[in-house]
C-alpha cells in the first residue's frame, strides 16, 4: 500500500520528544510516509538542550536530495536551522526540487531558553524561507520577535500574523498557546483573503514538549494527503490537542506530547502466524 511522503529538514532531540524525532512520529501518525534531512544534532532531554552542533550545509543538501531525488515528496517542512548557511541551502534545495506545500517552523529558541536561530540568520529566514513558505508557523515568542510586535492578546497576535504576512509567504498560522491569560488556546490564520481562527481547550499540563514541531508536522503531514491549508490546520489542532491531553510525564522537566495516543499500541502485533522451535 502507498502512502504520500513528507519530509522534514530539522534538528535532532536525543531525548526524542521534540526535533526531528517529534517530526517523524507526527507525520507518520497523521498517515504519511516520513523521510528526514538531519541540519544539527543537539544533546537534549525534557529540562535543558546542553549542546548543539549544525551538520555541514554540504551534507544537508545531499540529504535533501537523495530523498527528493528517489521518492515523491507530497509536501515538506522545516523545524531547527541555526545558520544562514543552512538557511540558504534549504532555500535552494526546496526551489531545486519544488518541495510544495512547504510549511516553515521558525524554530527560534528552546523552552529551557537554549538558542536555536543564530541572531545573524533571522534576517536569512525572513528574506530567503518566508517568500517559498505555504505556510508559517510561529508560536507568540516568535512572531513577536521577528515583528517587534508586543503580543499580549489575539488582536495582537493577528497584527503580527498580517505582518508577518507581508514579508511573502502565503499563509502565517500564529499560534497562541503561550497566551496564558486566554482560556482557550487561539491560533490565527492569515492567509491574504481572510483570517481565520482556530480554538481547542487550554490543558492543564507542564508536558508540553515539541507541541511546536508536531503541530507544524501533523500539518505538513496532511497537505501532503491533499487537505487544502484550512482543513490541514483544523485536522492537525485537533491532533495536537489530543497529543498535549495524553502527554506523556517522562524525565524530571517537560515531558514530550504523545504522539500515537489514538493507537492501541496491541493493533501493532500481526494476526500472521508465526513458528517458533524449540
Amino acid at each position: 500500500m502507498s502512502k504520500p511522503v513528507a519530509l522534514t529538514i530539522a534538528g535532532s532531540d536525543s531525548g526524542g520528544g521534540a526535533g526531528i524525532q517529534a517530526d517523524i512520529k507526527a507525520m507518520e501518525a497523521n498517515g504519511v510516509f516520513a523521510a528526514s534531512a538531519l541540519a544539527a544534532v543537539t544533546a537534549q532531554n525534557t529540562e535543558t538542550v546542553a549542546e548543539a552542533q549544525d551538520l555541514a550545509p554540504s551534507l544537508v543538501a545531499a540529504q535533501i536530495d537523495a530523498v527528493a531525488d528517489d521518492l515523491d515528496v507530497a509536501a515538506a517542512k522545516t523545524g531547527m536551522l541555526s545558520a544562514p548557511a543552512i538557511i540558504e541551502t534549504v532555500a535552494d534545495r526546496v526551489q531545486a526540487h519544488d518541495l510544495h506545500p512547504f510549511v516553515v517552523d521558525p524554530v527560534m529558541i528552546s523552552k529551557s531558553g537554549f538558542k536555536l536561530l543564530q541572531d545573524e540568520a533571522i534576517d536569512t529566514l525572513l528574506e530567503e524561507l518566508l517568500p517559498l513558505a505555504t505556510l508559517i508557523t510561529p508560536n507568540v515568542h516568535e512572531a513577536a520577535h521577528l515583528t517587534d510586535v508586543e503580543i499580549d492578546t489575539p488582536t495582537d497576535l493577528r497584527r503580527a500574523a498580517e505582518a508577518l504576512y507581508e514579508r511573502g509567504p502565503d499563509a502565517v498560522l500564529a499560534k497562541g498557546g503561550h497566551l496564558s491569560d486566554e482560556d482557550e488556546a487561539i491560533d490565527v490564520l492569515v492567509d491574504g483573503t481572510d483570517v481565520h481562527t482556530f480554538t481547542a481547550p487550554r490543558i492543564d499540563t507542564k508536558h508540553t514538549h515539541g507541541t511546536g514541531c508536531t503541530y507544524a508536522s501533523a500539518i505538513a503531514a496532511n497537505l501532503a494527503k491533499g487537505h487544502d491549508l484550512h482543513a490541514a490546520v483544523d485536522r492537525a489542532k485537533r491532533y495536537v490537542t489530543g497529543a498535549i491531553r495524553h502527554a506523556l510525564p517522562l524525565g524530571q522537566g517537560r515531558g514530550p506530547t504523545n504522539h500515537f495516543f489514538h493507537l492501541d499500541p496491541e493493533s501493532a502485533v500481526s494476526d500472521v502466524p508465526t513458528s517458533t522451535s524449540a
